[in-house]
């Protein structure tokens, strides 16, 4: 059994430091995405296969737009150049342009391992090539008569077209750029420079100067084009890199999950054995403590009783608010809800806190707005809610102190149950610590009050299932106040001429307890 402990606690080990690796290993690579991102460098990535499917790409999305621009050329050139010579060029351009949307369509039904990269980056060099050869064949087919400064212009225009064309369909792959555009430069510049006239001379100058142009230019689009495939692949790294956080993060939800039902089970299993001996132990002492069953002589054991009887009475009272928060996180307490008087409960409960507080020489001030409608709520959760709020307030109020409880709507139709204290007040910075579960402040603290720390974590969670509103207010040395708001959507019999008065607006000019009327 030992051996077997240490190798599930060796496995352990193991798994934690490989899940600590992978995270390390995602939080640089985050890190070296998110530096590349907002690097304002010029530094690019071949990204060879990608740019090779952009020029296979573009070259099917052209496969019907350049027999259109051929045939127009051809039809255009049928006025300076015999139609069987174009009509035999017209064929081989048409031959040579599906050939290449032939082979980039075999290219993306092929495989895109390092050697094939390689092999189909000369296919497209090569056909690109005959591609420009046949371009070029274009401008060395033999005039049929004079033709004048016309046939010229038209020649040079024809370059220039057909050069951006190809410096589109080719800039993902510059040795294609240059294979398909510079035999036509080529041709046309030599051509014109065995003619005698000087535009002639101009003509092949701007032929040269437009070739060098469209080199820079396809140089450009292809650093965009790297720029775009880069931020694509960060977008997708990232993309991954949530992927695989939310899968981490569903996982530990997974867990969280199993381990509160864990939770809850051993709750539920511990409440049962814990209450069974507990009852028993309150029934004895509190037999033994009243003398039931006659007189004890020794009041020491008289006093003895009466502190065990107290102290199951706390243990008893911490394990039900233990299980009702758990209850109540865990979504599996539900609200039997019916129309009651908040103020009805809020008089009950404080009926019920008089005794506590007549122990402490504390005084109760309980008003209310008058003919209040009734709310929707579950009865014995709202009883809860006050009952703790008034057993905070009466706890932490000093000898001789004063507690007031209100009772009125709210400015948006709903009702709202303030409670106020005079006690010693909690500290800015201590209020979250008050509010959280088994949080107390120094004062109780200091003090040794009696309590859980769980009682202002069941009234929000009671109050928020409610849909209502919890609100704290406390200052050191000015006391402690409290209020619960419940919606406009759970009262009853609505009237709008009901005008709220704020509960601690003095100024108000009405009475404690009094409502105003529009």
């Amino acid at each position: 059994m030992a051996s077997v402990a240490s190798e599930t606690g060796d496995d352990k080990v193991t798994i934690n430091e490989q899940r600590a690796k992978r995270r390390r290993e995602m939080a640089r690579s985050a890190n070296d995405v998110r530096s590349r991102l907002g690097t304002p460098e010029n530094w690019y990535t071949s990204f060879d296969l990608e740019r090779q499917h952009l020029f296979a790409d573009t070259r099917i999305n052209a496969a019907y737009a350049v027999p259109l621009l051929a045939l127009i050329v051809a039809a255009i050139s049928v006025l300076w150049i015999n139609p069987l010579f174009i009509g035999a060029w017209f064929t081989a351009t048409l031959c040579t342009h599906f050939m290449m949307v032939i082979t980039s369509h075999s290219y993306e039904k092929g495989p895109s391992d390092q050697k094939a990269r390689i092999y189909w980056r000369r296919r497209f060099a090569f056909g690109d090539f005959v591609y420009g050869c046949s371009w070029a064949s274009f401008f060395l087919l033999p005039q049929t008569s004079e033709s004048g400064d016309g046939f010229v212009i038209f020649h040079f225009a024809t370059l220039l077209i057909v050069v951006a064309m190809n410096t589109m369909q080719s800039a993902t792959l510059p040795k294609c750029l240059l294979a398909s555009t510079l035999p036509m430069t080529l041709i046309v510049t030599v051509s014109f420079l065995q003619q005698v006239n000087p535009i002639h001379y101009t003509l092949a100058a701007m032929a040269i100067g437009a070739q060098g142009f469209f080199l820079i230019l396809g140089n450009q689009l292809l650093k965009n084009a790297n720029t775009m495939l880069e931020y694509r692949a960060d977008k997708d790294h990232l993309i991954a890199e949530l992927e695989t956080a939310n899968a981490m993060s569903d996982e530990a939800r997974r867990r969280a999950e199993a381990a509160n039902l864990a939770k809850s089970r051993f709750l539920a299993t511990m409440s049962h054995e814990l209450r069974t001996p507990l009852n028993a132990i309150l029934g004895f002492s509190e037999i033994m403590k009243d003398e039931v069953l006659g007189k004890m002589h020794n009041k020491n054991y008289q006093s003895y009783a009466e502190d065990i009887h107290g102290s199951g009475q706390h243990l008893l009272n911490l394990i039900n608010e233990i299980l009702d928060l758990s209850r109540i996180e865990a979504g599996r307490h539900e609200l039997h809800e019916e129309p009651i008087f908040l103020d009805d409960i809020v008089e009950e409960c404080g009926t019920m806190m008089k005794v506590r507080a007549k122990a402490k020489t504390i005084s109760l001030h309980h008003t209310h707005e008058p003919d209040l409608p009734r709310v929707w709520a579950d009865e014995r959760a709202l009883r809860q809610v006050v009952l703790n709020l008034l057993s905070n307030a009466v706890k932490f109020t000093p000898v001789n102190g004063e507690v007031w409880i209100k009772v009125g709507p709210t400015s948006d139709g709903g009702q709202y149950v303030s409670i106020k204290d005079t006690g010693p007040g909690i500290p800015e910075d201590e209020i979250p610590t008050v509010l959280e579960a088994f949080g107390q402040g120094s004062h109780a603290i200091k003090t040794a009050e009696p309590g859980t720390g769980l009682g202002l974590s069941i009234v929000q969670a009671l109050i928020n299932m409610h849909d209502g509103k919890f609100s704290l207010k406390s200052r050191p040395g000015e006391g402690t106040e409290v209020i619960v708001t419940l919606p406009r959507a759970r009262i009853m019999n609505y009237s709008p001429d009901v005008i709220w008065v704020d509960p601690n607006d003095k100024d108000s000019g009405v009475p404690s307890g009094k409502a105003r009327s529009a």
